[in-house]
């Protein structure tokens, strides 16, 4: 029979309010990585830019203009983004004083609820919605149904 595996299935007694708190808990916490991934976006683009920015420099002062060039040099290049910051130190704060702790908090919550299961309202959801005929609408992969 093609059914949902295990791990994916709530645990006896399991109430669907229960599941409900886990589904958006777990939905905040996939927020959260997306913002984190912003936020490297961010870094990364902040170092981009401070890169171009030092090739305009060159660009100005090969150009003849000596004085410009010395006023972003001086200003901009390597300019912290926040008060003593740059924006490695902001990721880092991010993971060491949020991140982390939100995926352990969110871990404690379904070890303690759920046995440690995860996405339990989507695997339902899933079960619920999907169609049973087709080949490539089965429960799970086709190596774990075999096996």
């Amino acid at each position: 029979m093609d059914r949902t595996e295990e791990h994916h299935c709530r645990p006896e007694g399991t109430s669907d309010a229960t599941v409900d708190a886990l589904g958006k808990l777990s939905e905040a916490l996939e927020t959260a990585v997306v913002a984190r991934g912003h936020l490297y976006e961010f870094h990364q683009l902040t170092g981009r830019s401070d890169g171009q920015l030092q090739e305009a420099v060159a660009l100005l002062r090969g150009a003849g203009h000596v004085e410009l060039a010395d006023v972003f040099d001086h200003h901009m290049v390597g300019r912290n983004v926040l008060e003593g910051r740059w924006t490695f130190q902001i990721v880092e704060e991010y993971d060491d004083n949020y991140h982390h702790l939100f995926h352990a908090l969110e871990r404690q919550a379904r070890e303690e609820l759920v046995d440690g299961r995860r996405h339990l309202k989507e695997a339902e959801m899933k079960e619920r919605s999907r169609t049973n005929g087709p080949d490539d609408d089965t429960a799970k992969p086709r190596d774990v149904a075999s096996a």
